[in-house]
């Protein structure tokens, strides 16, 4: 199964990460099924993690490695819905899966901060968007944001399945997460170096289930 090359490689290419290959192959169980059952993913960090977070979703919406045409049957209904752009959206649009990186709606964010609490933003977009069967996604080096720490506990509240993606000792995010994957190491950098390789793999591996071109 071409998914389980691509973690292989993955601690093939850093031996350190072996230590969390369990934990990443139980994460991609979870998105899977989600995916399976219509649903989608949210994901939220701060700083460099808040990048992260937009940067899954790159991989997740579009192509990564794979082409993802839409369907036969999707094609010929957008050339009957526009016979002038319905040709070139056919040829072009690329498969989805389903994901939101809860750090770039600035005017929701923006306001909510102000008028009530910026630690509870995330919450708040994840009480909005969230229904059970979606995945969360938290990204915390320390596994001790309060911003992602109250999002969790929304998440439980909804049915919401969640994954942790830390380092140091986990945290609190790393002790109350579904799935947990701390990468062994302490500082911030380091531990976001090797975030990048995880959440690629666990994206190579989504992509390689659902679409075979």
């Amino acid at each position: 199964m071409r998914e389980m090359e691509y973690l292989e490689e993955l601690t093939g290419r850093y031996p350190v990460l072996d230590a969390v290959k369990a934990d990443v192959l139980a994460a991609y169980e979870m998105m899977k099924e989600c995916y399976e059952h219509g649903g989608k993913v949210l994901i939220a960090g701060n700083g460099g993690s808040c990048a992260d977070s937009e940067h899954i979703v790159g991989e997740l919406m579009k192509g990564f490695v794979k082409r993802r045409p839409v369907a036969g049957e999707f094609a010929d209904a957008l050339r009957a819905a526009d016979p002038v752009r319905g040709g070139e959206l056919a040829a072009h649009l690329q498969g989805s899966l389903p994901a939101i990186a809860l750090t770039g709606h600035i005017s929701l964010s923006t306001a909510f901060s102000n008028d009530v609490n910026g630690e509870l933003t995330y919450a708040q977009q994840l009480y909005g968007y969230g229904r059970p069967g979606d995945v969360f996604i938290g990204i915390s080096t320390s596994g001790n944001a309060k911003n992602i720490m109250y999002a969790l506990a929304v998440a439980k509240a909804a049915g919401i399945r969640t994954i942790g993606l830390t380092g140091k000792d986990g945290g609190e995010l790393g002790r109350a997460s579904d799935v947990s994957i701390v990468v062994p190491e302490q500082e911030t950098f380091k531990i976001q170096e090797l975030h990048l390789p995880v959440y690629h793999t666990l994206c190579l591996m989504l992509e390689e289930h659902f679409y075979e071109v």
